[in-house]
């Protein structure tokens, strides 16, 4: 009776969300490699002389207000090689790419590819929707999220055979070579497909999940006794390349006095000897006589939250005013962490990533085969058995 009740909730979830999981399987697989796709095009600048002399980053920013007047950057992201271009960020307004030997100042490449991207993940989260109607989307595909997630807990145990025999467990762990009908066929792939890929996609989906309802997001602070933050609160810096100059720079403060503060060069050049580190990122302040400045470490692919750090420098000195290391974080902002970039897989590398686009694929399997089993096993015997009353109808 327990089998049977989850087995047709199991399928009526199936069938109400299977197209919204489809779509939200497939445009995963699209995205499974999005961050080094365009880091690639990024680095797609023109080789230094061997006589070029790196500029210092107060003059790349200088040049890219003078090409863009309107843009007001607000990080310096520096990557850990040496022919890489700094790229300049100014929050939801974009970025801009600038050689660090010509100064030349460019648009983030391969525009069309992040146009792409772009709209793909927009259809992963909210079908692409803009104003009001967004709202609904996002609600819809929050909720077949979580249908999804019954689906695959439930999946895993509707797996299980009902005789437990070595010959029952094998039919559904491999490829049944004998399973030459379309309706055994579909059988033997949505279960084989589902058990192999259910533990990764349980990750995956269970994740989303925590960025689609603030409920599922509290409560990963509430399961290590925390209290939620509240919404809206600053990020973490992330981080691109490498600075090298020692100069200083004078400001003047309110009251006239005059203080002298070290480059954008010499700070990143401090924060580079607090270990191997591949992007730097200096969070320029918007005062311009702050006593701070904070910059990001990362040691990772940038999706690796463990490797992810922050460094406090004083802007006079550059003595360190605090280090804080992702061990320093709460157990909730760990977890939270974690979470963000289990979802993508990022947070085991490339590996992880390749793992969850790949369950994103047997996902898109899944749903194509499950619609297949009740199309063939309920609708069309359901179709002849009407055509049988009524020939008429044909």
């Amino acid at each position: 009776m327990v089998r049977s009740t989850i087995f047709w909730i199991h399928l009526a979830c199936g069938v109400v969300t299977g197209l919204v999981v489809l779509m939200m399987s497939v445009t995963g697989v699209i995205l499974t490699y999005e961050r080094q796709m365009l880091a690639w095009a990024d680095r797609a600048t023109a080789p230094p002389t061997p006589n070029a002399q790196r500029l210092t980053l107060e003059e790349l920013v200088e040049a890219a207000k003078l090409r863009r007047p309107e843009f007001t950057p607000s990080t310096i992201m520096v990557r850990n090689e040496p022919d890489a271009a700094v790229v300049l960020g100014a929050g939801r307004s974009g970025s801009l790419v600038v050689d660090p030997y010509s100064g030349e100042v460019r648009e983030p490449g391969a525009q069309g590819l992040r146009t792409f991207f772009s709209a793909v993940t927009g259809w992963h989260r909210w079908f692409n929707a803009t104003g009001e109607s967004r709202a609904t989307a996002r609600a819809i595909t929050g909720a077949s999220n979580l249908a999804f997630l019954f689906l695959v807990l439930s999946g895993i145990y509707l797996w299980l055979p009902r005789m437990w025999k070595w010959a029952a467990f094998k039919a559904r762990l491999f490829f049944n070579p004998y399973a030459t009908t379309a309706k055994a066929r579909d059988f033997n792939w949505h279960h084989v497909f589902g058990i192999w890929s259910a533990i990764p996609l349980a990750v995956v989906v269970a994740t989303a999940t925590v960025f689609s309802y603030p409920w599922a997001n509290d409560l990963v602070y509430r399961a290590v006794g925390e209290q939620p933050p509240r919404q809206g609160g600053g990020g973490e810096p992330g981080g691109p390349p490498r600075g090298a100059g020692q100069g200083e720079a004078t400001v003047v403060a309110p009251n006239g006095t005059a203080i002298d503060r070290l480059g954008y060069d010499a700070l990143m050049a401090r924060a580079a000897e607090h270990g191997e580190w591949q992007t730097l990122t200096l969070n320029i302040p918007t005062d311009a006589a702050a006593p701070t400045v904070r910059i990001g470490i990362d040691q990772g692919n940038g999706g690796q939250p463990y490797l992810r750090h922050n460094l406090t420098l004083d802007a006079s000195t550059g003595g360190v005013e605090s280090w804080a290391p992702f061990s320093s974080q709460t157990t909730g902002q760990k977890a939270r962490s974690w979470i963000r970039f289990l979802h993508t897989g990022e947070a085991l590398g490339l590996v992880g990533q390749t793992i969850a686009g790949l369950v994103s694929l047997t996902s898109v399997l899944m749903v194509w085969t499950g619609l297949a089993l009740v199309w063939r096993r309920l609708v069309q015997p359901l179709l002849r058995r009407q055509l049988a009353k009524n020939p008429e109808a044909a």
